[in-house]
């Protein structure tokens, strides 16, 4: 018999991996997701690369990092032993912790909305969360409606594993992006003309990439379009936190309560939503997300869901114990947004010496960067084009307005909360240098 060292091994085709496995819906090949490659192969370094590429693409919040570091270093006691936190955890979660996430949460909301620790379903993190929701309310084939711009990772999170479809609802800078009633009604059939059955909407508040909170009156308009079409709603508001000017916050779940005071339980069935503290608190390393919804069933079908998606053991305990303290929760969320609009106000004072606009914002890690000026042609391909140029010549990864799907060309997203103060100083110098040389160079050809 023949050894089995000398065998030859027959020449036969690899096996097929699935259609998701090969599937381009992940969007990696996005601008969005090619800006941190650019970045990832040669990262900024003041000493040793201070001409690498300064990251700008990433929506963090490291300016408060010194706060919890504090908090930690008093309280050691937090996170408990290790056999506590080593021996099984239902999927339920701690109670603990999802009573110390519903009083963080109204601390957050100032005391206008009330999180019920029931309802709270904790995912690892708000990317898990979204993508949990679509596989509770649709079915592959079925669409889900999403205002635009919005964050690029929806494109994966929503749709890649769940077989969902994103309906662009389509906004503009002539409402400040603000969705209408019109723009929803339009893509809502936009849909159905194209055979989708249109499951919910899903919005952003603060909107990521805007840095804007929704009015009051358009979150009203859009309990209406939703409660009219017997579809649900899902409101992202991980950036909720994260608000450092007027106005204010209005958190779907405050007009949830407030129809309810007044009669209407009808809408509260069909509100869902999604939080984390990966952008209020500055620790997406720890993936911890939240799904609260009004509706039994989708609680339900949440928990046995998340058995998927669990946050550890050590990260409840840890957080819960820091959450619990209503007076540090307090004066981090203050501290936090007067260090965010402090920077935010820096950003935008030091674009504007460099001649670049930015739309008015009071939420979030980041600005709605205007550069339409400086496109050689609105399309997508001029934007990318200048894009290009911005990262090559600049060095700058800023995430451009299409890869948000945004409908005009020339806006691009610039985080601010992810890198130092003196960073973001030589990201400013960068950019006043590349106006100054788009300046010249306009010059000499209308000469």
């Amino acid at each position: 018999m023949e050894p089995a060292s000398s065998r030859q091994t027959a020449s036969f085709p690899e096996p097929s991996l699935s259609e998701m496995a090969r599937s381009a819906a992940h969007g990696e090949d996005s601008p969005y997701f090619a800006g941190w490659r650019a970045y990832d192969e040669d990262p900024y370094h003041p000493v040793t690369n201070p001409s690498g590429v300064i990251q700008m693409g990433l929506a963090e919040n490291q300016v408060s990092f010194d706060l919890l570091e504090e908090y930690l270093r008093e309280h050691q006691e937090c996170g408990a032993g290790f056999r506590q936190n080593a021996v099984f955890q239902d999927y339920h979660g701690f109670r603990s912790f999802r009573m110390a996430m519903a009083s963080f949460m109204e601390q957050i909301s100032g005391g206008k909305a009330r999180f019920d620790p029931e309802r709270i379903v904790l995912t690892a993190g708000a990317t898990a969360a979204n993508e949990l929701l679509m596989f509770i309310l649709a079915n592959p084939g079925d669409a889900i409606l999403v205002p635009t711009p919005y964050y690029p990772g929806f494109d994966r999170d929503l749709r890649w594993r769940t077989g969902v479809n994103i309906v662009p609802v389509r906004c503009d800078s002539s409402t400040g992006f603000q969705v209408t009633a019109g723009a929803l009604q339009a893509a809502y059939e936009d849909a159905a003309a194209a055979g989708r059955r249109v499951r919910g909407v899903l919005i952003t508040n603060p909107s990521n990439p805007l840095g804007t909170t929704i009015e009051r009156a358009v979150l009203e308009d859009i309990l209406d379009f939703v409660a009219r079409n017997s579809i649900h709603l899902i409101s992202d508001e991980i950036y909720s936190g994260s608000v450092f000017a007027l106005p204010d916050l209005v958190s779907v779940a405050e007009l949830v309560e407030e129809r309810a005071e007044r009669g209407d339980h009808g809408i509260a069935g069909r509100v869902h939503v999604v939080y984390s503290l990966s952008k209020d608190l500055g620790i997406p390393g720890f993936r911890v997300g939240v799904v609260y919804s009004y509706n039994d069933a989708v609680v339900a079908a949440a928990r046995r869901m998340s058995s998927f998606t669990l946050v550890s053991s050590q990260t409840q305990r840890m957080l819960a114990a820091m959450l619990a303290d209503t007076a540090f929760a307090a004066r981090y969320i203050r501290t936090n947004r007067d260090r965010l609009r402090e920077r935010h106000d820096h950003v935008v004072a030091g674009l504007a010496r460099a001649g670049v606009g930015c739309m008015r914002s009071n939420a979030g890690l980041f600005v709605w960067m205007d550069m339409r000026e400086l496109l050689d042609e609105a399309t997508v391909d001029g934007e990318l084009r200048l894009w290009h140029r911005v990262m090559t010549e600049s060095k700058l990864n800023v995430s451009p307005g299409s890869s948000c799907h945004c409908s005009e060309p020339g806006w691009f997203r610039v985080c601010f909360a992810n890198i130092s103060l003196e960073m973001l100083d030589v990201a400013l110098r960068r950019m006043n240098c590349f106006m100054e040389t788009w300046n010249q160079t306009r010059q000499q050809l209308d000469i």
